[in-house]
Parts: structure tokens; C-alpha cells; sequence
């Protein structure tokens, strides 16, 4: 059964998608998936009463395949999306999305996945990527930190990078993004950001 969930680059996995691949019944897939996980061929990566998800534990998936599917709707953004399009330089450990549903926090993996809630007309400003030959949904630089932002308005979060890379980002798109989330407060934290982006760079 292994080799064929490779084969077919499954790469995570729940009870039904492994009944569906080889056409056997619910409970010999329960057999295969608790004998399995036993011997540590397999992974749970969530527990779930509408639905468990594993994967290989030789053919682990990406960090970011493994967020955009333990919790969806969920795009990757906030701290782990700023790393990735290099507007903050620190390596961010564990991955942050955005999502319309209730906020809710995964380990798997040891690895924390972290999903916080906006309101569904500010659920936007993604794009795919492709990870692995799989499609995930990242935000875009300017959404990225439009979300940061929302978050440290909200007094959920801290302006805690001392510098960001705003070279990197369209203050047009930024400023489109800030206006659908229709808070004043975030107008005043890009105008701090963008000062202290104007200060020569201290030399240590």
C-alpha cells in the first residue's frame, strides 16, 4: 500500500482517500492506518471525528502542503509569509495562516501550525504556489504584512521585527489591502513602519 500512495503522490492522506485508492472496506483501512502508525510508517498529522489526516513518515510533505490542508479554507501568511517573500530576514519557526473560521492551533510533526480568523470579505490576496507538484495558497507580500498589521491593531500582536524590508513591497497594493479591512489605526501603523524603513540603518 505504500509504494502506491507514492506512486500517486498522496502525499497527506485521510481514511477515505485510502478507500477510494484501493477500493477496500472502511475497516480494512482502519486496520492498515492504526497497524501502520504503530510501527511508524505512518504519521497522523491530525485527529479529527469528521476526518484524521496522515502521511508517510519517509516521504514527509512540505511544511506548507501539510498548513493549507489541516485546516481549510487557510491561506499561509502573518510571520511565515513575510519570511518567505524576505521582508523580515529571521527564519520563522512553525507556520501562521489566515483563515474565515475560528482560530485554532495544530501540532504535527512537531511543528506548530497556526491559524488565525479574519472576516470573509478580508479573505483574499493569495496566490497558488506550486510545492512539491501541489498547488498552496500564499499571500501576497503587500496581504502579508496588511494581515501583520490587522493583527497588531487588533492588540493580538506586537510590532516586534525591528526592521522590515518594504522594498519589497507596492505601498499602492498595501494601501489597497489596509482599506478593505476598514480600521484607522492601520493607516498609523504603516505610516510607523515606513519611518523607521526611512532611518539609516544602524551599524554595529
Amino acid at each position: 500500500m505504500q509504494e502506491k500512495i507514492k506512486e500517486k503522490r498522496l502525499w497527506i492522506f485521510g481514511p477515505l482517500d485510502l478507500t477510494r485508492l484501493f477500493r477496500v472496506s472502511k475497516a480494512a483501512v482502519s486496520f492498515f492506518v492504526h497497524r501502520n502508525t504503530k510501527k511508524g510508517l505512518l504519521i497522523r498529522l491530525k485527529k479529527s471525528r469528521t476526518g484524521s489526516l496522515y502521511a508517510l513518515s519517509d516521504s514527509l510533505p512540505d511544511q506548507y502542503v501539510i498548513a493549507n490542508r489541516l485546516y481549510e479554507p487557510s491561506y499561509i501568511s502573518l510571520d511565515t509569509a513575510l519570511s518567505f517573500h524576505g521582508i523580515i530576514p529571521e527564519t520563522i519557526y512553525g507556520v501562521t495562516s489566515i483563515t474565515p473560521k475560528t482560530t485554532r492551533q495544530f501540532e504535527a510533526g512537531k511543528i506548530i501550525y497556526s491559524y488565525s480568523r479574519v472576516k470573509q470579505q478580508v479573505y483574499s490576496g493569495y496566490k497558488p504556489i506550486k510545492r512539491q507538484n501541489t498547488i498552496v495558497l500564499m499571500a501576497e507580500p503587500e496581504k502579508a504584512l496588511a494581515d501583520y498589521l490587522y493583527f497588531i491593531d487588533l492588540k493580538k500582536r506586537s510590532l516586534h521585527y525591528e526592521r522590515l524590508n518594504l522594498k519589497k513591497i507596492k505601498k499602492g497594493k498595501l494601501l489597497k489591502y489596509i482599506r478593505i479591512f476598514k480600521r484607522p489605526g492601520m493607516f498609523k501603523l504603516m505610516d510607523k513602519i515606513y519611518a523607521e524603513f526611512r532611518k539609516p540603518q544602524r551599524i554595529y
